[in-house]
């Protein structure tokens, strides 16, 4: 079973930018959908971005569309968020996801599958602020 360390959080004036990284351990990423989830407090944890290791399809929040870039390096173990522009409301724990990906699942549309009680494997928050 892959085991998920996720990397990268800080502290950025609004503007800015940080790569969040979230790599695999015991195994890869091969079939697998990786998401990034946040929670700020007070606030359900949602949905990011997810990417299809099989596919290289991806999915967005409106809220970070056109401003995060979710990939995958050629190994297949590490999957990267790219933030850029950077806004105060970014300000959340940052939590990297994997679940096998079923053929459903390949043929389905990713905002079918953003519930976080289908990802089997987190890695531990890595926090994200974002000063005015």
């Amino acid at each position: 079973e892959v085991q998920l360390q996720a990397s990268g959080g800080g502290l950025v004036q609004a503007g800015g930018s940080l790569r969040l990284s979230c790599a695999a351990s015991r195994s890869t990423f091969v079939n697998h959908r990786v998401a990034w989830f946040r929670q700020a407090p007070g606030k359900e944890r949602e949905a990011v971005s997810s990417i299809s290791i099989w596919g290289h399809t991806t999915y967005y929040a409106d809220s970070v569309k056109g401003r995060f870039t979710i990939s995958s390096d050629d190994a297949k173990t590490t999957v990267y968020l790219q933030m850029n522009e950077l806004k105060p409301e970014d300000t959340a724990v940052y939590y990297c996801a994997a679940a096998l990906e079923t053929l459903e699942w390949r043929i389905t549309p990713h905002e079918v599958h953003l519930n976080p009680t289908e990802y089997s494997n987190w890695g531990q928050g890595t926090q994200v602020t974002v000063s005015s």
